[in-house]
């Protein structure tokens, strides 16, 4: 299944600023057909197919499993802790593309609550990011290595109430791309939303993701 809208191009104060191609790569079943669908994030440099990959090891048999492209292999160009206007447009393009593969499954009929997310590292910044700016009854999400987005945290942002959704956290302390204390308010942030939240950390781990998380997503959020 391949969604695509126009690059946009524009100048502005020397630079092209450059939109997102929503490009979505699919897995598992027909979106037409599934009851259930999963929302896969790539991270930095990575692919769609290569965050697809990991729906093996993820008791999603039984689901339509879709990931967008990042056009370039990166959805923002500087941490994600810098302040948010160095990484627009491209975050903003960034929010819109994980809006509208959200838009494409539940076009084929899967309603939120049966909609579940999976992000890594960038990916899950950005799923993340994107899930406190929208917050509501969705099926699960699990974010490996990841906060929401920016050098400080507008709580003015992030809006709605989830529900009782789970929500999976894990990460390494230390890890060079994303400070524990961000994964640690991040959960805090979720809560108040009403997200049921589980934060794993693990010492020294490195910047990837380990059996235990693994296990942790498929017996919390695909249960």
């Amino acid at each position: 299944m391949f969604f695509q809208r126009l690059i946009i191009q524009q100048k502005n104060t020397d630079r092209e600023i450059m939109s997102h191609i929503l490009n979505i790569k699919t897995a598992g079943i027909p979106l037409r057909q599934a009851k259930k669908a999963l929302i896969m994030v790539h991270g930095r440099g990575g692919t769609a197919q290569d965050i697809l990959s990991l729906s093996q090891h993820l008791n999603v048999k039984e689901y339509a499993i879709v990931a967008p492209q990042a056009l370039n292999h990166t959805w923002y160009p500087l941490s994600f802790m810098a302040p948010v206007e160095q990484n627009e447009p491209w975050l903003s393009s960034a929010l819109e593309m994980v809006e509208e593969t959200v838009q494409a499954v539940t076009d084929a009929g899967i309603a939120p609550e049966n909609i579940y997310f999976f992000g890594f590292s960038q990916g899950a910044c950005l799923t993340l990011e994107f899930l406190a700016r929208n917050a509501q009854k969705f099926g699960g999400a699990v974010a490996i290595i990841g906060g929401v987005i920016g050098d400080k945290i507008n709580r003015e942002n992030y809006k709605g109430d989830f529900t009782g959704t789970p929500v999976v956290l894990g990460t390494s302390n230390p890890d060079f791309h994303v400070p524990v204390e961000r994964v640690y308010a991040t959960a805090n942030i979720l809560r108040e939303m009403n997200a049921e939240v589980t934060e794993k950390v693990y010492a020294n781990f490195g910047h990837s993701i380990n059996q235990e998380e693994i296990e942790l997503a498929n017996s919390i959020i695909f249960k």
